[in-house]
């Protein structure tokens, strides 16, 4: 068991989705022995993970990608469009390019693979209560090839490679943004792209808290960005006003 971070707020309520029961299990009594969380719920597949979100908002939900009924990808895309201070943490064996592109779009703030270390994981679920976003630098290289691809050739669908129709290509063109920011909004990109929350933000810069906020939400508008995770990734590729 590790030390944690101090016991000062509430215990991390975390709910855990995976439908081998070896595995659900096992995380389950390694995230109870740490001090700062609690498993609220376990579901066996997409269709409880949702019930289970909804039913207990829980702060973390470390989400299997290839489960029955419902997979994580859509499970995940409908918890955080209904529940948006809900993190997902996708965790799972599936590494392929499609999938990770699919779940970092769908909202997933965190993605680690099934054979990271215990204290990864328990960091990265800490990590996610900071307001932080954690993509491997593995995971994160995969969903920047992705971008890379459409920047190269907007005209073809970057999950299925193949060419969209008209409105679909005017649908990826402002999916990913071409509303160039200003100065200030660059910047702030900057510092969402090193993992700083809003907080840190606001005193780097020396403005208030809810300031940043607006403007990351603008931001947000502008490049059509679903999440932070996206905004950090995005900003790779930002073209930078003159």
């Amino acid at each position: 068991m590790t030390t944690g971070e101090p016991i000062d707020h509430p215990a991390i309520r975390i709910v855990i989705a995976e439908d081998q029961a070896l595995v659900r299990r096992g995380a389950a009594i390694l995230l109870s022995m740490e001090p700062d969380m609690e498993v609220v719920g376990q579901a066996r597949n997409g269709v409880e993970a949702v019930e289970l979100a909804q039913l207990l908002h829980p702060d973390v939900i470390l989400m299997d990608l290839h489960m029955p009924l419902k997979g994580g990808v859509a499970a995940t895309r409908e918890i955080t469009r209904d529940l948006p201070n809900t993190q997902i943490l996708v965790l799972t064996t599936l590494n392929d390019d499609e999938t990770v592109f699919e779940a970092v779009r769908a909202g997933a703030q965190a993605y680690l693979l099934k054979d990271a270390d215990e204290d990864e994981l328990l960091e990265t679920i800490r990590a996610l209560r900071r307001g932080e976003s954690r993509l491997t630098p593995q995971i994160a290289r995969k969903v920047m090839d992705q971008f890379r691809r459409l920047a190269a050739n907007p005209k073809v669908d970057p999950i299925r490679e193949r060419p969209a129709s008209e409105d679909s290509n005017a649908a990826q063109k402002s999916a990913f943004g071409t509303e160039s920011l200003n100065d200030k909004e660059e910047k702030i990109l900057q510092l969402i792209s090193e993992s700083m929350t809003n907080r840190q933000i606001a005193n780097t810069l020396f403005l208030a808290e809810g300031t940043v906020k607006n403007y990351v939400s603008r931001i947000m508008e502008k490049l059509h960005a679903n999440t932070r995770t996206e905004l950090a990734l995005l900003s790779v590729r930002q073209p930078k006003s003159d």
